[in-house]
């Protein structure tokens, strides 16, 4: 089972930047994409971001261009650098990680982020 931490969460005011890292542990030799899904009070969580292990990208495309995610694969450590930020985007960020093996999702606990205007 893959174990995920993640950080970088927190609270800034509307056009601030955050970064979320989001580090997998266990068994995590088989994964390949990683990614991001966010959810807002009240709504369904939603895609914001993947990134398989070949480094091809996928960001939702009412997010490009403010929203960037990288992976370091040596420390299977997936960021989401976020800027331009909205109170919109405000929501519990969760990483996931896809085992290629398995075909097995994990997610984490989520981490807040919350922009004020």
């Amino acid at each position: 089972q893959v174990h995920l931490v993640e950080s970088g969460g927190g609270s800034v005011q509307s056009g601030g930047s955050l970064r979320l890292s989001c580090a997998a542990s266990g068994s995590s030799f088989s994964i390949d994409a990683m990614g991001w899904y966010r959810q807002a009070p009240g709504l369904q969580r939603e895609l914001v971001a993947s990134i398989t292990r070949s480094e091809i990208t996928y960001v939702t495309d009412s997010l490009k261009g403010r929203f960037t995610i990288s992976r370091d694969n040596a420390k299977n450590t997936v960021y989401l650098q976020m800027n331009s930020l909205k109170p919109e985007d405000s929501a519990v960020y969760y990483c996931y990680t896809f085992d290629e093996i398995t075909n097995r999702i994990d997610f984490g606990r989520g981490t807040q982020v919350t922009v004020s205007s």
